[in-house]
């Protein structure tokens, strides 16, 4: 029998998602692997594959169907024979149902003649024009067409009666309805006369009480989770800033050494990957930082896992470098950009994105000076990064000019005492300042 494709759980916590994306339709042919659909968890829009071949007989939600409980049955799919078995017992039940509304309307000519009569009619008709390419007859003769058939049929108003089929015993199939001429205009008129009534109310024609137009955009789930998270944290979480301006010359140099010397390899290191690396090994100096604030208890973590804040088309998402303070800078290089990239194509696995025991976020890229960061939660710390500029700087007891970058430290004072914070970020700003000590 045909079998029954539920919403998965994508994540331990997920209870439900929005179905984004159909990648098959229904007619289509399966394997296992292939990639089905794109469903948007709480955290991140990820791809859902088959696990079994055969063919999509019917898609049960359509895309864009939003708050699918985990177990929902999303769609049928079913092997060759049953396929071939469904496809034809389909054509038969329309036929049954088709002579129903002429007979209803029989009913009401008999039961309540009146002056709205021809109205009815005119409507009755109306509403079985359409219908007739999805359930054809010739002379009394079931047309046997897959479901994807009949529906692209319907679309180009086809009369399925007049295609010749070329599947298995004449099945009509996809490509017999795209290679067959459309029909008549006068069949088309009332598809094209419903047109107008579609488009009479844009989804962008609103103004705010000022008077401002603007359009709403419906929030995913990604975003809503974005809010709430933060709106939790700012309200929950008693925030400490420490800013220390940091100088990057020494950096930069070992950079493009090191960027050089690795060259042969295809690894080319970002700044970002040596703050990561600075991070880590901070907080392997000054562990009370490495912590987390559990009610009645506080988790102080042996592994520095570091969040690492992108800008995914759905919204922000932190994938994590798990156990930074022991990786090397290429290693830590080659997993960030495969992160970050299946980060912005929303492939990332839970596995990938849930945790971590401290976050650091970069918009430097972007030219901001300065920014303060809100916590992650359940982490109690998290590193905003500034762009380098060239600044007056004093060097050895007289001024010159630097390559200098802002950096502030946003702490949970639950968790973590200022004096701790303020050693985690000159800690940090010692190992940027003489970055030898992020090769050892």
């Amino acid at each position: 029998m045909p079998t029954p494709i539920k919403m998965p759980a994508l994540s331990p916590t997920m209870e439900e998602g929005t179905l984004a994306r159909w990648l098959v339709k229904e007619g289509d042919q399966v394997s296992a692997g292939d990639v089905m659909a794109e469903i948007e968890t709480d955290k991140a829009t990820m791809e859902f594959e088959a696990v079994d071949e055969g063919t999509i007989v019917k898609i049960e939600v359509p895309e864009g169907t939003e708050g699918v409980k985990v177990g929902t049955v999303i769609a049928t799919l079913a092997g060759e024979d049953e396929y071939a078995d469904a496809a034809e017992s389909k054509p038969a039940e329309s036929e049954k149902k088709e002579p129903a509304p002429a007979k209803a309307g029989a009913s009401g000519e008999d039961e309540k003649p009146s002056d709205e009569q021809p109205e009815a009619s005119a409507s009755a008709e109306a509403q079985e024009k359409p219908k007739a390419p999805a359930a054809p007859k010739a002379e009394g003769d079931r047309i046997i067409a897959s479901p994807l058939a009949k529906r692209i049929a319907e679309q180009k108003g086809i009369d399925l009666a007049s295609v010749q089929g070329s599947g298995p015993n004449g099945r009509v199939v996809k490509a017999d309805v795209e290679s067959a001429p459309t029909a008549t205009a006068q069949t088309q008129a009332p598809a094209k006369a419903v047109q107008p009534a579609k488009a009479a109310a844009p989804a962008g024609a609103q103004q705010s009480e000022f008077g401002a137009p603007y359009e709403a955009q419906k929030l995913n789930n990604v975003r809503k989770v974005i809010a709430r998270r933060l709106t939790e944290a700012k309200q929950t979480i008693p925030h400490i800033y420490l800013t220390v301006d940091v100088r990057l010359d020494a950096l930069l140099k070992l950079r493009g050494e090191l960027n050089a010397s690795l060259e042969a390899e295809g690894v080319k290191l970002s700044v970002n990957d040596l703050l990561i690396k600075a991070l880590a090994r901070a907080l392997q100096r000054v562990p009370q930082c490495n912590v987390s604030f559990q009610g009645d208890e506080l988790h102080q973590y042996t592994r520095q896992d570091v969040s690492v804040a992108v800008a995914a088309p759905s919204g922000l998402i932190t994938p994590i470098i798990v156990d930074a303070g022991r990786k090397g800078l290429a290693q830590i290089s080659t997993e960030m950009k495969e992160l970050a990239g299946k980060a912005r194509d929303g492939k990332l696995q839970p596995h990938e994105y849930q945790g971590g025991t401290a976050s650091i976020s970069n918009l430097g890229m972007f030219g901001t000076k300065q920014f303060d960061a809100v916590i992650n939660p359940p982490q109690a710390m998290i590193l905003a990064v500034g762009a380098g500029e060239k600044r007056p700087y004093v060097i050895d007891d007289a001024l010159g000019v630097a390559t200098v970058m802002t950096a502030t430290g946003s702490f949970d004072h639950r968790a973590i005492d200022g004096v701790d914070g303020a050693k985690l970020m000159d800690a940090f700003k010692n190992l940027v300042e003489n970055p030898m000590g992020l090769l050892v």
